[in-house]
């Protein structure tokens, strides 16, 4: 990377670092219980300013630190995040393997403060395919923050929505009887979370993109037009308020 590159990166994380002030929980009206986000535009943001993919993936992951913060300001029990997706091993493999090493990086980084925040970390998804390190932190992550009792924070890393619902039904076919149905399939996904009652999507793209697709099916789907690393926690307040005032009937009337 050149000089000029370098400084450009630098200057443009530092800007990004200068959040609005943390401000006391406002009155949203109903607030989802749990809340699946899709962090998309990393990319573009860092192409707009011409600078490399890997600097765009550290912004995210800034914006994404403020965003937990309000989530559980503001009473979000459950916060689900798409990291790294089953396809995305097809990316350039130095992004990838960038990617993987700021994982690991965050993970140990972030892991004292999320303590003290009562936060406490999951992740979903297979882990066979990410290196020993990463997979290490993931562990660590897991076991130190598991009696935290504030928000549950789900990583979604090498996650497709697809191979989960093979996966359960691999298990519903040699573990449940002829009798079991829908609620015991559900108990077979990744993870135990919440199905979110809202889904947001960054960056202007209007798709689930393989994304938590069985626990999805009611919810209420939020398309904000920001790119990921200019989300901020008042747009997390403004796809909440939304949410709010939309009426949930299940299919029925």
């Amino acid at each position: 990377m050149s000089i000029t590159r370098r400084l450009r990166s630098a200057r443009a994380l530092a800007r990004l670092g200068r959040h609005e002030p943390r401000v006391a929980p406002v009155a949203l009206g109903r607030v989802p219980r749990s809340v699946a986000i899709i962090m998309d535009g990393n990319g573009r943001w860092a192409r707009q300013r011409g600078l490399p993919v890997g600097a765009g993936h550290r912004a995210g992951a800034k914006a994404l630190k403020e965003v937990v913060r309000r989530a559980r300001d503001i009473g979000i029990l459950d916060l689900t995040v798409y990291s790294f997706s089953t396809e995305n091993w097809t990316r350039p493999q130095a992004e990838v393997d960038d990617l993987m090493h700021l994982f690991t990086e965050l993970i140990e980084r972030e892991l004292p403060e999320l303590m003290d925040e009562g936060v406490r970390m999951r992740f979903i998804g297979h882990r066979g395919d990410l290196s020993d390190a990463l997979r290490a932190r993931i562990e660590e992550a897991e076991a130190t923050t598991a009696g935290n009792p504030g928000l549950r924070l789900f990583i979604a890393m090498n996650y497709g929505g697809r191979q989960e619902i093979v996966d359960a039904a691999r298990r519903f076919a040699a573990e449940c009887g002829p009798d079991a149905g829908i609620e015991e399939f559900g108990a077979l996904m990744y993870g135990d979370l919440r199905d979110p009652e809202l889904v947001i999507r960054t960056s202007g793209e209007q798709r689930l993109s393989n994304f938590l697709l069985w626990q999805s099916a009611y919810s209420e789907l939020c398309f904000a037009d920001r790119l990921w690393p200019d989300f901020t926690p008042a747009d997390l307040e403004a796809a909440v308020a939304e949410y709010g005032g939309r009426e949930r009937r299940f299919g029925g009337r």
